[in-house]
């Protein structure tokens, strides 16, 4: 599981890890709530009742094209007898299930289930446990989005740094002596463009005439990714006006260093920890 986090409730740690489906949260840690010494043992009481098959049957019913429904139904047939017994890893390898996942290692050990799942063993842990996780687990979400927040406006601000290192090479080596505020603009304008169709694939105008009911512009509705992007290709787009690279020229090299820095970035799961 790519990201990692605990979060304390009644002075249990509880893990919780992100994957591409949503947050899932370690039973096994829950589970120690009710029985510290073998709280694996909580968890495949749980998944030999009846409802709980049911529910986590229907789970994957609606989220995963791949679930084996045939070996469900075998599942199905034996559930209700005393001798009737299903752990995680049974039911991983028969169904296919993605929402329940045996975790190896130091820091993803345990059963995980999806949130959805989880919330359901929490109200057969216990109510109150489940109340209080519950208020943790907004806790943690919460900070996240504030992180997330931050990174997007520190990222902002560099990009408008960056941008004012760009418009004074533009001044330099673009703009003519003894032009008008309003003409210089002009290039400035131009030049900010041609990072936003390198990035962006569209003019400021374009995006304006695409989205009338949007404040502010572009940039402001811009991905993290794609804002580290911008600032780098400010940067290099001011280099190459020093160097003398026509119009044309830049465009072309500035698109293929947002192509490649993109795929980068999208592919690196790491940008979303940062802070």
């Amino acid at each position: 599981m790519p990201k990692n986090e605990k979060i304390s409730v009644q002075g249990i740690e509880v893990g919780v890890s992100t994957k591409n489906l949503g947050d899932y949260i370690n039973l096994t840690d829950i589970a120690r709530w009710k029985n510290s010494v073998a709280p694996s043992d909580v968890v495949k009481n749980w998944m030999r009742t009846i409802d709980t098959v049911d529910f986590i049957g229907l789970w994957e019913t609606l989220n995963n094209p791949d679930f084996n429904s045939v070996e469900f139904d075998l599942i199905k047939s034996n559930y209700g007898r005393n001798a009737f017994t299903l752990s995680p890893s049974q039911w991983v390898e028969k169904t296919n299930a993605i929402g329940i996942v045996a975790g190896r290692g130091k820091y993803s050990a345990g059963t995980f289930a999806h949130s959805d799942i989880a919330l359901e063993f929490l109200s057969w842990i216990s109510t109150e446990f489940k109340l209080y996780f519950i208020y943790e687990f907004k806790r943690l979400k919460e900070d996240e989005s504030k992180r997330l927040s931050l990174e997007w406006n520190l990222q902002r601000t560099l990009a408008k740094i960056n941008y004012k290192i760009h418009t004074s090479a533009v001044k330099e080596k673009l703009v003519p002596q003894a032009i008008t505020k309003e003409q210089a603009n002009f290039f400035y304008a131009d030049e900010a463009d041609l990072l936003n169709v390198a990035l962006f694939g569209k003019t400021a105008k374009e995006w304006r005439e695409e989205n009338p009911d949007l404040k502010g512009n572009m940039r402001d509705y811009a991905t993290l990714e794609q804002l580290v992007v911008l600032s780098n290709m400010e940067s290099i787009n001011a280099l190459l006006i020093r160097q003398e690279l026509s119009q044309s020229q830049r465009l072309i090299q500035l698109n293929a260093t947002a192509i490649t820095q993109m795929q980068a970035l999208t592919n690196n799961k790491q940008i979303k920890l940062l802070g």
